[in-house]
């Protein structure tokens, strides 16, 4: 065993050794002695899928909540989001999800757990794809909320002082309209501290993805992981977390590269 394993050779051998296996694809598993790239490779599509569809619902209801509440600061409007942001903030995540299920299979009878229903026979191509879309969404909804009602309050806090600089002044008393007033000027440079925020919200949706997919069963690297930690299968376990590093180094990247697109006075050398 401790051979199989380099346990007999000195720590910085046993590091390097792993660094080696781990891009040469020759780690295997505790539990089943599967390679451990296999395992992954079976799941992370699905993780990278879920956490896409959970960002894409993330910016596209946040940016224009915070927009919207940075329009009618102090109003009722403004005061339901942020106690509605404060809720969302304050909810944990499972509850909410455990909740949903018995809601849904209460309310409509329709199972909610795993990629796909139990039973699909005689479902044609529409049924199957709609099937698809229904257990995709309910996990992606809820991994997003915490950060719909994070961003949006960050959203509305770089809103309002945008809109207290000259040029907007300038713009409204030259007849702009208010639209383009706040999305094409003011929207534009609010953007800039938000787009830092890109790439903190992948580690924490990576890390949401371990209790959402185990409480809806899905099939994806942060079930993989949760089952791995039980097991103390850690070649498992190490792969994921350098996998989750490596997705967060590049969710920094791009967030340099949209700097410079929300703002073309940036330039990298």
């Amino acid at each position: 065993m401790e051979k199989n394993y380099d346990l007999d050779k000195p720590i910085y051998q046993q590091y390097f050794l792993w660094i080696k296996k781990l891009f040469t694809g020759k780690l295997y598993s505790f539990k089943d002695g599967r390679p451990v790239m296999e395992k992954i490779g079976e799941r992370i599509w699905n993780t990278l899928l879920l956490n896409l569809v959970a960002t894409i619902i993330i910016f596209s209801l946040a940016i224009p909540l915070g927009v919207f509440s940075a329009k009618r600061q102090y109003t009722f409007l403004d005061h339901l989001g942020t106690f509605g942001a404060f809720l969302g903030l304050s909810i944990p995540g499972f509850w909410l999800a455990y909740l949903i299920i018995l809601g849904t299979v209460e309310l409509f009878g329709y199972p909610v757990l795993g990629m796909r229903s139990f039973v699909t026979e005689g479902f044609g191509m529409t049924e199957i794809v709609l099937d698809r879309i229904w257990h995709l969404m309910l996990p992606a909804l809820i991994m997003a909320i915490h950060g719909i009602a994070g961003l949006s309050r960050y959203t509305r806090s770089s809103m309002l002082e945008v809109i207290r600089q000259d040029y907007i002044r300038t713009a409204k008393a030259k007849g702009v309209p208010e639209e383009t007033v706040y999305y094409k000027h003011g929207l534009r440079n609010a953007l800039l501290p938000i787009i830092t925020l890109f790439g903190f919200l992948i580690p924490g949706l990576i890390g949401g993805s371990i209790i959402m997919e185990s409480v809806f069963a899905w099939p994806g690297i942060g079930r993989l992981a949760y089952q791995a930690v039980l097991a103390r299968d850690y070649p498992v376990v190490m792969t994921i977390l350098t996998i989750s590093a490596v997705l967060t180094l590049i969710g920094n990247f791009i967030a340099d590269i949209l700097y410079g697109i929300a703002d073309p006075r940036i330039r990298y050398q």
